[in-house]
């Protein structure tokens, strides 16, 4: 009998079962409101998962929170499933900060929520649980929200919805992907605030631009007229497409839904003159270029205005 394809879940249970269960898995969630545990496991019995996105653990943090759960305990339990390696084990979908936390404090039994979760379902919430942390740096966030999109197929406007965070928000923190590695290097290791990044977005030679502003100390406004300056250094002349001015948070929330319904990276640049402008979809295969005809050929175009 062949096996009908899986739904695609939207924002389905990995998410709804996690907007409860999950705290931000912060400091401040060992005194949160706590969730009743249904299970105390040996700590030795868990592992960690080997697909989270986090890899990085300050070990000053941890430290912390392992002097809180000598005097408190793990008051919020852990996220596991059975491991799909071994029946004796629990692999932790979300918590995993917890565990390492409950090791350094000594402890023998962890208090744990079971649940069943396919691998992607982890994966998703892996993610989710990461994207809401408050130490998180721009370039890790923007990332989560890519994954989210665009291996999960949710909108901005939905994850905007679940995750507590304005649409223009996710939308502004993802656009720092576009940015050259070297100044993504700079917003990871704090040598660049978001706003500085932001504001090279739309320059000729954001790099360049990026190690002035950082020699200079320049201003999140100082490093928007450097900007400006270096993409019309006359001040005058035509203006390139797209390079004139900074995308509204709605065409760059319209960006985001229509690469995460077609899959593809989907780019909107408006003229200041008459309204025009244009659209510009990326393939990635010949593939995906074949579908996206079939598509586009599937209804009549001679309605639009």
């Amino acid at each position: 009998m062949e096996k009908k394809p899986r739904k695609n879940r939207g924002l389905g249970r990995g998410l709804s079962a996690l907007m409860a269960d999950v705290s931000t898995d912060s400091a401040e969630a060992e005194t949160a409101t706590a969730a009743v545990p249904e299970h105390v496991l040996p700590i030795e019995a868990l592992e960690p998962n080997p697909d989270q996105p986090r890899k990085d653990f300050s070990q000053e943090a941890l430290q912390d929170l392992a002097a809180s759960i000598r005097e408190k305990g793990v008051i919020q339990p852990l996220i596991v499933r059975r491991s799909p390696r071994d029946g004796d084990r629990y692999e932790i979908v979300a918590g995993e900060r917890r565990w390492r936390a409950a090791q350094i404090a000594q402890l023998h039994e962890i208090p744990v929520l079971l649940r069943e979760f396919d691998d992607s379902e982890v994966l998703e919430i892996a993610i989710i649980e990461n994207v809401q942390r408050a130490d998180l740096n721009p370039i890790e966030e923007a990332l989560g929200y890519r994954q989210l999109t665009e291996r999960f197929g949710h909108t901005q406007e939905r994850l905007a919805q679940a995750l507590g965070k304005s649409r223009s928000h996710i939308a502004n923190v993802m656009r720092l992907l576009q940015l050259p590695d070297e100044v993504q290097g700079y917003l990871r290791n704090g040598r660049l605030s978001a706003g500085h990044a932001r504001a090279l977005i739309t320059a000729e030679a954001p790099a360049d631009l990026a190690r002035q502003v950082i020699s200079k100390g320049l201003s999140v406004r100082e490093t928007e007229a450097l900007a400006t300056r270096s993409t019309n250094p006359k001040g005058s002349g035509r203006k390139k497409l797209g390079r004139h001015s900074e995308k509204d948070a709605d065409t760059r929330a319209l960006e985001s839904d229509l690469s995460a319904n077609l899959r593809m990276k989907v780019s909107i640049e408006h003229l200041d003159v008459d309204g025009s402008g244009r659209m510009v979809i990326q393939y990635r295969s010949l593939d995906q270029l074949d579908a996206l005809c079939q598509r586009l050929s599937a209804g009549p175009l001679d309605e639009l205005p």
